[in-house]
């Protein structure tokens, strides 16, 4: 019985040490993108959208652009929360909007809507990605 509580307390352990640095050392690399949560409304993505292209350019979710279809409401809040998120540090309250985005790990782009990378070198200089 011992040996079974010791077992299990390694394996909780373990999962925590894979789990917890796994995610640090991704999001540490740079490699987050900032997406809108599925449960979001639609007020609150239109909101996040006026937000957003305050501060970055929206070109690209206009009729023309490369993200412009689908013509979903979740699609172009996606593409203009990351290049908010990107474009302001990766910080998680750059990826907040009022509790209506996540962070993700994996690269969110598709078909032909290139989501932006950004990541920051030890000079403060910027090298954007863009993955398609």
């Amino acid at each position: 019985m011992a040996r079974r509580s010791i077992l299990a307390l390694i394996a909780l352990v373990i999962m925590f040490l894979v789990f917890h640095s796994g995610l640090k050392t991704v999001v540490a690399h740079g490699k987050s993108w900032c997406v809108a949560k599925p449960s979001a409304s639609e007020t609150e993505l239109k909101n996040n959208i006026a937000f957003a292209c305050n501060y970055v350019d929206c070109s690209v979710i206009q009729p023309g652009g490369a993200c412009f279809e689908p013509q979903a409401t979740i699609n172009h809040a996606s593409v203009v929360m990351n290049a908010y998120y990107q474009k302001n540090g990766w910080h998680s309250w750059n990826c907040n909007f009022s509790g209506s985005a996540l962070r993700v790990v994996t690269d969110p782009s598709y078909c032909g809507c290139s989501y932006v990378f950004s990541r920051a070198l030890p000079s403060g200089e910027a090298i954007r990605y863009l993955f398609g």
